[in-house]
This record gives C-alpha cells, sequence and structure tokens, in this order.
C-alpha cells in the first residue's frame, strides 16, 4: 500500500510525505531521502521496493516549503530547477528529516537512505540524528568536504568511479578518515542506480544492492539483539 500522506513539524507546516508500507510487521523504518529532482516517479519506486522487502518506507518531500508538488525531469532544466529548490529549502532538511522520522512508531528501528543530494543528507543525519539504526549515502557530493564529522551509527557509502560531480581525490580522502564505515566505489558515473538516468548502471546498482541487504540485515540483526 501507498501513497502521498501530510504531516504538520513543530513549526505548523504541512509537509507531503510518500508512504510505502509492507503487506506484513516492518522490519524497520527507512525514510528515503531524494535527488534533487523531488520525489518523483523513481524515487516512489525505490519506496515501493523497500516496502515489498519488509520495510516501512517514507519520503518526505523536502522541497515543499518553496513549492509543492515538485518532480522534475532528469535533464539540464530538472538541474537546474532542482538546485534552486535545493538552495531555498536546505536549512529545513534535517529538521524536516527528523520530524519523518519521528513518525515511525518508536520502538522500530530506524535508517535513512539518499541519493545525490539525499546521499549527503543521510550523511549530515547519521552525524547529527540520536537513535539511528543505520545510514546509506548513494553518491553524496558533500561527504568529501564533510569527512570529519562523526557519525554516530553504522554508514555504507557508494560513489562512482566515473562521476564527474564528485572528484575521486576527495572520495578517497573521505574513506581514509572515515575507515570503519563501509565503502563501495563501482565503475559508473553519478546516479548510477537510477534506471531513469541516462548515467543508469545495472550492473553497479545490481552490486550496490546486494551490499545494501548485507548491511541492512547486518544492524538489524545487532539492533534486535542487542
Amino acid at each position: 500500500m501507498a501513497d502521498f500522506i501530510n504531516m504538520k513539524t513543530k513549526d505548523g507546516f504541512v509537509l507531503s510525505l510518500y508512504e510505502a508500507k509492507p503487506t506484513g510487521p516492518a522490519k524497520a523504518g527507512i525514510v528515503i531521502l531524494q535527488e534533487i529532482f523531488g520525489v518523483n516517479k523513481h524515487i516512489q519506486e525505490v519506496c515501493d521496493h523497500y516496502a515489498s522487502q519488509g520495510f516501512h518506507v517514507l519520503a518526505p518531500c523536502l522541497f515543499d516549503r518553496a513549492e509543492t508538488g515538485i518532480s522534475l525531469a532528469y535533464d539540464d532544466e530538472g538541474k537546474e530547477k532542482g538546485r534552486s529548490y535545493k538552495n531555498k529549502v536546505q536549512d529545513f532538511a534535517i529538521s524536516d528529516i527528523s520530524y519523518s522520522l519521528a513518525l515511525f512508531p518508536q520502538t522500530l528501528p530506524k535508517i535513512v537512505i539518499g541519493y545525490c543530494w539525499g546521499g549527503s543528507l543521510a550523511w549530515h543525519m547519521a552525524c547529527a540524528h540520536d537513535g539511528l539504526a543505520g545510514a546509506i549515502s548513494y553518491y553524496g557530493g558533500e561527504l568529501p568536504s564533510h569527512k570529519d564529522k562523526q557519525a554516530k551509527c553504522p554508514v555504507q557509502t557508494h560513489f562512482g568511479e566515473q562521476d564527474a560531480t564528485i572528484p575521486m581525490d576527495g572520495v578517497h580522502d573521505f574513506i581514509a578518515a572515515q575507515p570503519h564505515h563501509d565503502h563501495y566505489i563501482y565503475d559508473a558515473g553519478h546516479g548510477f542506480n537510477c534506471d531513469h538516468r541516462a548515467q543508469y548502471n545495472k550492473q553497479a546498482s545490481q552490486e550496490a544492492s546486494s551490499h545494501v541487504i548485507l548491511f541492512l540485515n547486518k544492524i538489524l540483526g545487532e539492533t534486535n539483539s542487542s
């Protein structure tokens, strides 16, 4: 079951979220963090996928504070508009993600998974938010410049070696600064996990998915045994 829902934040703003639920009891609550293209069809499909794997999933529409109903195309115009919206809502993103996490039952392990801008937000959440079971970042461009921050939960990162937007020197510096987390680099470009983009790389996407499954199983096993 999946649909958009509304949530009132502590400052009185009404934020929309895409929600996808599993057919049975949820193994954990996952907040999916959007690219700069909004909570579009791809992000909804990601949510549906994780719901089918037994997770309760939410994707907050982080652009809502600038404009509601944003779903942008993967082209130059979409990139330009997305960056503009991102700049307008950046200061609210962490708090809005935290509000979203609070919608899950307290007893449910909580995880964030982000892509592109959301990949950067996943790292920021891992460092700022207490109580996360884990965080997963796909091609987060801000990670190298925040390599000295310390996460409060296990983190897994995914980068493309051919990603022109995230220089490999910075990626290697980040990995060197964070050796106790899980890091993977693929022979792929930016956005390799999204099958709606020209940069989609099926092999890299499948390899990353297998690493994610192992990571989720590990952190949830540790959470349930504690």
